[in-house]
């Protein structure tokens, strides 16, 4: 594992690790709300490293990334933070497997640059809007939603109950003891003020996806807690050649849940890119 220090967007460092084969075709995994690279241990430690270069960034905020108070509004920073890590690594068209909270990051992306630079996407119960867009059409579910007052809390105790919830709902199988520590280690280091910044966002990413015209996988728990089926629905009406891949008995992380079955798939969706 390598570590690198990438400059994103206004100048924000960004923590990123690398793994994997250097010569092969790279994936570049976006993690979600109060994660970090941390999450994707299971692809970075895995079959995918013999053939393809792993990279995985903690988004502004999050990990070992810088958490300034102000800088999570505009679209354009998040955008130049996943540009910066492409041209910093020199990634050669990378696929952008963006979980959760990272389809807004691949919307803003895609919207501010385009697809010239990324060979495909790979939409891991993924959300595409943000604020009442989000919420009128019914895309997330009411567990979710009555959580989001403790997450942008500075109480400790509101904070920590919000926090292993959100924990709980992201799988729907029980967690071991080191995966759910793990887990409230990654959320806990993420600053209230951070979830309020990116939660307070207010987009509607239809026109961009149904602009797009490089190959996305789509990869759906169908016990999914948090995001509820309209959401991978609407990803699909936009993009009816997308590829939807549903996970039974598996919650908001398939990754996590389901690693053989997500790693062979997504294995399958890079070498085809």
């Amino acid at each position: 594992m390598r570590a690198h220090t990438v400059i994103g967007g206004d100048g924000l460092e960004l923590h990123v690790e690398e793994t994997g084969n250097p010569a092969g075709k790279p994936i570049l995994f976006i993690h979600g709300l109060s994660g970090s690279g941390l999450v994707w241990k299971r692809q970075l430690d895995s079959v995918l490293g013999r053939d393809f270069r792993l990279v995985a960034m903690d988004i502004r905020g999050h990990g070992m990334s810088a958490k300034p108070r102000d800088a999570y509004g505009e679209p354009r920073l998040w955008a130049d933070d996943v540009r910066a890590v492409i041209e910093t690594l020199e990634l050669d068209a990378p696929v952008l497997s963006g979980w959760s909270y990272g389809g807004i990051i691949i919307s803003d992306y895609v919207g501010c640059y385009g697809e010239d630079a990324i060979a495909g996407t790979n939409w891991v119960g993924a959300i595409s809007r943000l604020g009442e867009p989000l919420v009128a059409p019914g895309f997330l579910h009411d567990a979710f939603l009555a959580l989001v007052p403790g997450f942008f809390s500075e109480n400790v105790a509101e904070s920590t109950a919000a926090l292993q919830e959100l924990i709980r709902l992201c799988a729907h199988q029980e967690l071991s003891p080191d995966e759910w520590f793990l887990f409230v280690g990654v959320t806990h280091s993420v600053p209230p003020y951070v979830r309020e910044a990116l939660l307070s966002r207010n987009l509607d990413n239809d026109a961009v996806i149904a602009g797009m015209r490089t190959p996305m996988l789509v990869s759906c728990g169908e016990d999914d807690g948090i995001v509820k089926p309209a959401m991978r629905d609407r990803l699909m009406e936009l993009r009816p050649d997308a590829k939807l891949s549903l996970y039974p008995g598996v919650g908001h992380a398939p990754f996590w849940e389901s690693p053989e079955r997500f790693n062979r798939e997504l294995m399958e969706f890079r070498e085809s890119v």
